[in-house]
């Protein structure tokens, strides 16, 4: 089975690729992990790649594509994959079929979890995190035992920039802005399944399976 996975920032998206990894036996690909590691391994690609990186610049989508390829012929994702965090653009979309066409293979189901921004908002500015040690906490979901102090350390517990308001918002339109096209294109195809992202983990991944398996 081959999966895409779309959600924004605060969706869960990350938590129900886990599990649906583990049901169906397929690797999770991230873009930000296999980039890494082909960057890491000095692939042709991944030099190619990190040369655009240090020098600040977005890596083209062609590497992406590239890069990705190169991972979906591993042995491991003979029996399916669950890409997780790409596409991410309308173009990186129709690069990714053209790719799966020359390798005779096709994506069976889209599943886009779907919040609403306030909700997203409010689990985002949650999260609270020590300077000393790391720790993570979320004031509604995963609160201290005292109001900004670590449970582990004593340390004091601050809100970093990524997870103030100001910040999310505008990673949500970025998200929107990209997604809005991404979601049209598989929907035409007869292939996004649309789940509602609010519930308990469990509630929302029995969503996915019944709107995979029918």
């Amino acid at each position: 089975m081959n999966l895409i996975l779309l959600g924004p920032p605060g969706s869960g998206k990350g938590t129900q690729a886990q599990m649906m990894t583990e049901r169906y036996h397929i690797p999770q690909i991230s873009t930000g992990d296999i980039l890494r590691a082909a960057v890491k391994e000095g692939t042709p690609l991944g030099r190619e790649a990190k040369r655009y990186m240090d020098q600040g610049e977005l890596v083209p989508d062609e590497v992406v594509v590239g890069i990705v390829k190169d991972r979906l012929n591993a042995s491991d994702c003979n029996s399916g994959f669950i890409l997780d965090g790409f596409p991410r653009t309308l173009p990186q979309a129709e690069a990714l079929d053209t790719t799966l066409k020359a390798m005779e293979r096709g994506i069976d189901h889209v599943v886009s979890i779907e919040v609403d921004k306030d909700e997203l908002i409010r689990r985002l500015t949650g999260r609270r995190t020590c300077r000393r040690c790391g720790a993570m906490y979320h004031i509604i979901f995963d609160p201290p035992k005292r109001d900004g102090i670590c449970d582990r350390c004593g340390g004091e517990l601050y809100q970093r920039d990524d997870d103030k308001e100001e910040t999310i918002r505008a990673r949500l339109q970025v998200y929107e802005r990209q997604t809005a096209p991404l979601i049209e294109y598989y929907r035409k195809r007869g292939i996004l399944r649309s789940i509602d992202g609010v519930g308990e983990i469990e509630e929302i991944f029995q969503k996915i399976i019944k709107a995979i398996e029918g």
